[in-house]
């Protein structure tokens, strides 16, 4: 069974007991490749609503949830925000992404069970699912050679705004494949492969077509390169040329 095949006979699974329980269940962290396989599934036509979250707006990594129609109750993600620190910032290695993700899958963790992994001066914010985190918190000691605390995050509102940087130029239309070309500072003909490979997501929806127009707000994913927010155009050459303004994530 390859990795698609199991992700279908999951949601089903998911779903099928969501409607006979009348209760919401849920996926784990999904990638944006799973994600778009489970958007493509037709659920709301066998009285299943499906939801997504990464605990805060504009995750990545996300987990679905599926509820009947008829739920009548509240419910929350099992999601929990988790705030890593060194004990001693002023001894801290310079601290990535990477070395953090590894600490964490060094305890034995599936990567399926952490969400996105927001890092900033030294210091790493990780959503993670509710069932590990007092596990996290009781024996995550160490990030390489630093020492670190780990506790849980009441307030939401705390994350640190994402770094953006601004990106302005021109195009001879507001194309997806010149909005990339443009981000990642490459060719537009280069940039081709990355969307008919099924390497670019618009707002978590698999994207396969190069002259697709992006709505200005829209997040772009591009897989192994990064993603921008597309802020809109600015304004127009005497050439004809469309000038557009982007927001890449540092």
């Amino acid at each position: 069974m390859d990795k698609n095949e199991f992700i279908l006979k999951r949601v089903r699974e998911l779903s099928s007991i969501a409607y006979q329980r009348d209760i919401v269940t849920f996926t784990d962290f999904l990638s944006l490749d799973e994600q778009n396989t489970i958007r493509t599934m037709e659920l709301c036509t066998q009285g299943i609503r499906t939801e997504f979250s990464g605990g805060y707006q504009h995750a990545e990594r996300q987990m679905a949830a599926f509820h009947s129609d008829a739920l009548n109750f509240t419910w929350n993600y099992p999601i929990t925000c988790l705030y890593i620190e060194a004990k001693s910032l002023k001894f801290s290695e310079e601290l990535t992404h990477r070395d953090f993700l590894g600490a964490l899958l060094h305890l034995g963790i599936e990567r399926s069970v952490l969400g996105d992994i927001i890092v900033k001066e030294k210091c790493c914010w990780v959503f993670a699912q509710n069932k590990i985190c007092s596990f996290v918190i009781d024996n995550l000691a160490k990030v390489k050679h630093t020492y670190v605390t780990v506790t849980e995050v009441s307030d939401i509102a705390s994350l640190p705004e994402p770094n953006l940087i601004p990106v302005t130029g021109t195009c001879s239309s507001v194309r997806l494949d010149s909005l990339i070309a443009l981000a990642f500072q490459s060719s537009r003909s280069s940039m081709v492969s990355n969307i008919e490979g099924g390497l670019v997501f618009v707002n978590g929806k698999q994207v396969l077509s190069n002259g697709y127009v992006p709505k200005p707000g829209d997040i772009i994913s591009v897989r192994h390169k990064g993603r921008f927010l597309y802020d809109g155009t600015t304004h127009q050459t005497k050439k004809g040329r469309t000038g557009v303004r982007l927001l890449r994530y540092e």
